[in-house]
C-alpha cells in the first residue's frame, strides 16, 4: 500500500502541477482567443438566458423539469465535495493569491466548457425512442471520425470508472463515516439506505431528478 501511494502520489503531482495546469490553461486560452474571448464579450446575455426567465415554479417543458429545477439540477451535478473542500484548501494553502489564479481559471476554463456543450449538441444523436444523446464520445466519433472512435470508448470507459470511483463511492463513504463518528450509525447500515433512497429518485426518471433537486439544492 506504502508503494501504491507513493505512485499515485507521484503520477498526481506531475498531473497536477505540470500536464493539467498546461493543458487547461493553455486550450482555454486558445479558445478564447480564436472565440474573441466569447464569455467576456457575451457575459450578459448569457447571464439573460440562464437567469432571465427562470421562475421558481415556472412552467414544466417537454423534459419535465422547470427552468428552476434545471437550474438545481445542473448546480447539484457541479457543486461537490471536490469544489467546496478544493477551494478552501487552496485558500488554506496558498492564502488570498490563490483566489486570484481560480479566477483566472475560471475566466479561461468557461470556454473549454463552452466548446464541449457546443460540440455535444453540434454531433449528438437521436435514439430510436425520440431521446437525444450526446458527449464527448460522441463529437469525439462523430466529429473526428469513426478512425478515432476508440477514444469515444475509452472515454466512456474512464467516465464510468471516475464517476463510480472519485464520485459516488467517495462522497457515500464521507456521509457514512461522518454518521459512524458523530451519531455511531453502522457505515453498512448508511450504504442501504442512501442506495434505497437513490433507487426510488433515479427510477423516477428525469422529473423526479429535477424535483427532488429543486428541493434539496436551494
Amino acid at each position: 500500500m506504502d508503494n501504491l501511494l507513493h505512485f499515485v502520489q507521484t503520477v498526481n503531482s506531475y498531473l497536477s502541477d505540470y500536464i493539467l495546469v498546461i493543458l487547461l490553461i493553455g486550450v482555454g486560452l486558445w479558445y478564447s482567443i480564436k472565440t474573441n474571448f466569447v464569455q467576456v464579450r457575451c457575459f450578459g446575455e448569457g447571464m439573460k438566458k440562464v437567469f432571465g426567465n427562470l421562475k421558481l415554479n415556472g412552467e414544466k417543458h417537454e423534459s419535465g423539469m422547470s427552468s428552476f429545477q434545471a437550474l438545481a439540477t445542473a448546480i447539484a451535478a457541479q457543486v461537490g465535495t471536490g469544489n467546496i473542500v478544493g477551494v478552501a484548501t487552496a485558500l488554506a494553502i496558498g492564502g488570498p493569491g490563490a483566489l486570484f489564479w481560480m479566477w483566472v481559471t475560471a475566466l479561461v476554463g468557461m470556454m473549454t466548457k463552452f466548446a464541449e456543450i457546443i460540440l455535444a449538441m453540434k454531433y449528438r444523436e437521436k435514439t430510436p425512442s425520440g431521446r437525444w444523446v450526446g458527449g464527448a464520445m460522441y463529437f469525439i466519433r462523430n466529429g473526428l471520425g469513426r478512425k478515432w472512435a476508440w477514444m469515444g470508448v475509452f472515454f466512456s470507459v474512464f467516465g464510468i470508472i471516475a464517476c463510480v470511483g472519485t464520485g459516488n463511492l467517495v462522497q457515500v463513504n464521507a456521509i457514512a463515516v461522518s454518521l459512524q463518528n458523530t451519531f455511531s450509525v453502522p457505515t453498512w447500515v448508511t450504504g442501504i439506505v442512501l442506495l434505497f433512497l437513490l433507487s426510488l429518485i433515479l427510477l423516477g426518471g428525469v422529473k423526479r431528478i429535477g424535483a427532488v433537486a429543486g428541493r434539496l439544492v436551494p
